[in-house]
């Protein structure tokens, strides 16, 4: 009788921990409003700083000659992505902007105008799958966007041409996807990779969420959760890892990332910095929370990543 007590106890429990995976996989990854962004004390800038985007750099957007473009993704999914082409023609340099969790491409208006007026460049800002216009139910927290980023790499070759600088630029979620897409096989047009306010792995930031949102501890819902994610999604939380692929990153990297950020913990980004091999960057911004370096600190922004660009471009046409 003790044993058949415990047997089914035991049921129970582990009944409740699927239970409890199913939803935290719901809450996280599934396509769906993700309603514990709303209000989120972690994620308000400072009073007068917008997150990324002005309201003006949304307007300025809207009047510039943007044209909707698609892929197919690998396993099938229609991809969208707006184009903006550069005024001084298709010949520049082409940045790619990843937007963040839940976001669009076109959120990275404020960044997309810095590179259209400062630098001149092409801009290319793709919906991530289960974003968007894109579609997909599932989101890849970077790892299954990678090989999307590596194909959008390629339709610019095909757009503007083979000779073409390729940067790739992010933020937040965006950040690590274009630190998971650099440890991909690129070509050699790619020339270097902002990663702002990015996560070391999945794994890592969705047990700190656990733990900032729900009070809970790791074990046992985030492997239970992974474990669901690998039959539904396809992945392991542990596996994707921007700190893993940085391993195999050949281009240099910029680091960015707000001092308050208490979303993805500023930690983070030197245990990132510390792991990239190649010629590396770091910039850190007082008093900025998650994603909003960009605003907060505007103009020492602009000064590190002009200077980066402006490095690495010069490097690549010594080479040539």
């Amino acid at each position: 009788m003790l044993l058949y007590g415990l047997a089914v106890l035991v049921v129970v429990v582990l009944a409740l921990l699927w239970l409890g995976g199913l939803y935290f996989f719901k809450t996280a990854i599934r396509r769906a409003p993700k309603s514990f962004l709303v209000d989120n004390p972690n994620l308000m800038p400072e009073p007068d700083n917008e997150i990324i985007s002005s309201a003006s750099d949304l307007t300025w957007l809207d009047t510039q000659p943007t044209e909707d473009i698609y892929i197919k993704s690998h396993d099938g999914l229609k991809l969208h992505g707006t184009w903006l082409p550069s005024h001084s023609g298709l010949q520049q340099p082409t940045v790619i902007l990843a937007h963040g969790y839940s976001g669009k491409g076109r959120e990275m208006a404020g960044f997309a105008r810095f590179y259209a007026e400062k630098r001149g460049y092409n801009i290319l800002m793709p919906d991530d799958r289960g974003h968007g216009q894109s579609e997909g139910n599932i989101i890849g927290f970077g790892w299954l966007d990678r090989k999307d980023y590596v194909q959008w790499v390629h339709w610019v070759q095909g757009k503007v041409g083979t000779e073409t600088e390729i940067i790739l630029h992010g933020i937040s979620m965006g950040g690590a996807t274009v630190l998971m897409t650099g440890g991909e096989a690129l070509p050699n047009q790619v020339k270097a990779i902002v990663s702002d306010c990015a996560y070391t792995s999945v794994k890592e930031e969705l047990t700190f969420q656990l733990k900032q949102l729900y009070k809970l501890p790791a074990f046992p819902f985030i492997p239970v959760t992974s474990l669901i994610s690998k039959w539904k999604a396809g992945y392991f939380f542990g596996e994707a890892s921007a700190l893993n692929q940085l391993a195999k990153v050949q281009v240099p990297v910029l680091f960015i990332h707000g001092e308050a950020d208490t979303f993805v913990p500023t930690e983070m980004v030197y245990r990132l910095y510390e792991a990239c091999p190649t010629e590396k960057e770091l910039l850190t911004i007082p008093r900025a929370g998650h994603g909003t370096a960009f605003q907060v600190g505007r103009t020492r922004y602009e000064q590190v990543l002009e200077s980066f660009l402006t490095k690495n471009q010069q490097h690549s046409s010594d080479s040539n």
